[in-house]
């Protein structure tokens, strides 16, 4: 198995326990929370342990507190073990992560890419942040650059060409973007 293979994304972390038969509450921390629902396994991550996997009893979404996972995983059947799980990232594998609509890119496929203005290489996506309180606004691309950190509109129109397989992003930058960056 290769480890793109056994490489998972974290979809929740466990908040507290939930009710009295080890069930917990997780934070979502996915765009497809009604996926969670249909689990049947999961792998459990906790700082400096390894990943456990465990089969998932149930799932469902509670709409108080602003929308939680209420999980109950195999083996937690009292509030002590459901205790025991809390600060745990729930994964899944990355094998079975949503197909994105054409021109979508999930966030770790984009970190890590080399950005490319022409022949030049402009850095590395180091991460990507969201504009506005609902994710509609358009994405920045932070590019580590030998020059310091570079921020570039994740658009269309200077974004000409995106290839996660390669790892590389072929941009058309706007003239004046790389010194508005220097002098910011």
């Amino acid at each position: 198995m290769t480890s793109e293979e056994t490489a998972g994304v974290t979809v929740a972390r466990v908040l507290r326990p939930h009710g009295r038969h080890g069930e917990v509450a997780a934070e979502i921390l996915t765009d497809f929370p009604h996926r969670l629902k249909s689990l049947s396994c999961a792998a459990l991550l906790k700082s400096g342990s390894a990943p456990r996997r465990v089969a998932v009893r149930s799932c469902w979404i509670s709409q108080s507190r602003g929308g939680q996972a209420i999980f109950h995983f195999e083996g937690s059947d009292s509030i002590s073990d459901a205790e025991k799980l809390v600060g745990f990232y729930v994964q899944i594998p990355l094998a079975d992560r949503m197909t994105l609509p054409l021109g979508s890119y999930y966030v770790s496929d984009l970190v890590g890419c080399e950005v490319r203005n022409g022949a030049r290489t402009v850095g590395t996506v180091a991460d990507v942040q969201f504009t506005g309180e609902d994710v509609a606004g358009t994405p920045i691309l932070i590019i580590d650059s030998p020059n310091g950190e570079v921020l570039v509109p994740l658009a269309q129109d200077i974004c000409v060409r995106i290839d996660t397989a390669a790892s590389r992003i072929d941009v058309a930058l706007p003239e004046g973007l790389l010194e508005l960056n220097r002098n910011s």
